[in-house]
């Protein structure tokens, strides 16, 4: 756990206060706390719960004036188990929640959590490589299955020329998985297959490209591979958070981020690194280490002139080997409170301090709560569908061929319907050839 406030952070006596000051005296960047040591230890019971320092989702209320702020994706633009590629949800005391960049990976992350799908509806994506919008067809359709009733929001930048944009690349996903929602059509609630995209200009310095509920959220531009790339701010109740998404150190940012509570720019693991992790050739290291990506010393550079209360390192492999090396280069430059992210990391923000903890989450998780009801499908929502894709009706469904090849099963499946209709209270008619 680690607190930031204002004011310098108390530490209670006993013998919890000593592990905590241990503990914090080992967190990257951790303010000055009081180090004294207990006189006689606390008296802890042996069958009563004991504070925990880890955070376990749906167990707490945020309050009407917190943000909470968890790492879905902390990786490099390579998968693997451990870390997901780049995603960090933003959890308000007002009830939204908003997911920046979607990377590959990142969805099961996000049902570890479960936190029912409805809430889960807005997704700004930064740029348009795979490892930050790489899952948004998992956010799309498995979204929709797992209890979304209503449409996915997508915010994203225009490209130098139309083809680069989000909305060709939201358009292209429809037309790529037109097979997998044809087959859905008449099967399942059809509303939370609908994706609304809102393309804004990526040239566009601090615009507003979203502004409901008290919550505004701002692009500006960013510097990463081609043009068309952007990061965020976020700004309700006070508090300011940005998203760097991927981005060679700019003007704008130093800029727009300037005085943030949470400011999360990326960090990538040092030259040698990807030398002897990655196999790169020195040339191709020194170039994607120091010119695409934002290598730590720069890192720290950045966040010494933003001056934001908290700094958010990721997009690097946070391993045994590799971690003193980011840590010991960012150190060169920037000397102010730190986080090296990894995934399922939780922040809790007010204006009064900081809270990090790691969330304990379940890795078996169903589908989440919905927060209204779903309704049956009907055979219309397939003429409706035909008709909007310009597909023939013939298209939707089975043709005479497959059919023919059904093999009779009639005798065990009908008593299930007879069991579904008695349990609901209403005839749950079988469908007839």
């Amino acid at each position: 756990m680690r607190f930031r406030s204002k004011t310098p952070t108390r530490i209670a006596t006993g013998s919890l206060a000593i592990g905590l000051v241990a503990g914090l005296a080992l967190v990257a960047g951790a303010p000055c706390v009081s180090t004294a040591y207990a006189e006689e230890a606390t008296e802890l019971s042996p069958t009563k719960a004991r504070p925990r320092d880890t955070y376990y989702p749906n167990t707490e209320d945020l309050a009407p004036d917190e943000m909470r702020v968890i790492a879905c994706g902390t990786g490099m633009p390579t998968t693997r188990m451990k870390q997901a590629a780049a995603c960090f949800l933003v959890e308000l005391g007002n009830g939204d929640k908003f997911l920046f960049d979607a990377g590959s990976g990142s969805a099961e992350r996000i049902s570890a959590l479960q936190i029912p799908y409805n809430y889960l509806d807005k997704i700004f994506v930064g740029h348009l490589h795979s490892d930050h919008f790489g899952a948004v067809p998992e956010y799309w359709i498995g979204g929709a299955l797992m209890g979304r009733n209503q449409p996915l929001r997508i915010w994203g930048p225009s490209g130098r020329i139309p083809e680069l944009g989000t909305a060709a690349a939201m358009d292209a996903m429809q037309k790529m998985f037109l097979w997998d929602i044809t087959g859905r059509v008449g099967n399942v609630d059809p509303r939370g297959y609908k994706l609304e995209v809102n393309e804004f200009d990526y040239k566009g310095e601090n615009q507003v490209v979203y502004d409901e509920n008290g919550v505004v959220i701002r692009s500006f531009p960013a510097i990463h591979s081609i043009d068309g790339a952007v990061s965020y701010s976020l700004e309700w109740n006070g508090l300011k958070f940005v998203w760097g998404s991927d981005t060679f150190p700019n003007q704008w940012f130093n800029k727009y981020a300037k005085d943030a509570d949470i400011a999360i720019h990326e960090c990538f693991i040092a030259v040698p690194d990807i030398v002897n992790k990655l196999g790169f050739t020195p040339e191709s290291a020194l170039l994607v280490g120091t010119q695409i990506h934002t290598a730590p010393e720069a890192f720290g550079k950045v966040m010494s002139e933003v001056k934001q209360r908290l700094a958010i390192a990721y997009h690097f492999f946070k391993d045994f080997d590799t971690t003193a090396q980011v840590y010991k280069r960012i150190r060169k430059t920037y000397d102010g409170p730190l986080s090296l992210a990894e995934d399922f990391m939780v922040w809790n923000v007010t204006k009064d301090g900081i809270r990090e903890r790691m969330a304990v989450v379940e890795e078996s998780t169903w589908s989440p709560p919905t927060t209204r009801p779903n309704v049956a499908p009907s055979k219309d929502d397939r003429a409706k569908f035909a008709e909007m894709k310009g597909l023939p009706a013939e298209a939707i469904g089975y043709s005479d061929f497959i059919v023919s090849g059904k093999w009779n099963v009639d005798d065990v499946l009908r008593p299930i319907y007879q069991e579904a209709s008695e349990a609901v209270g209403r005839e749950l008619p079988y469908p007839e050839k």
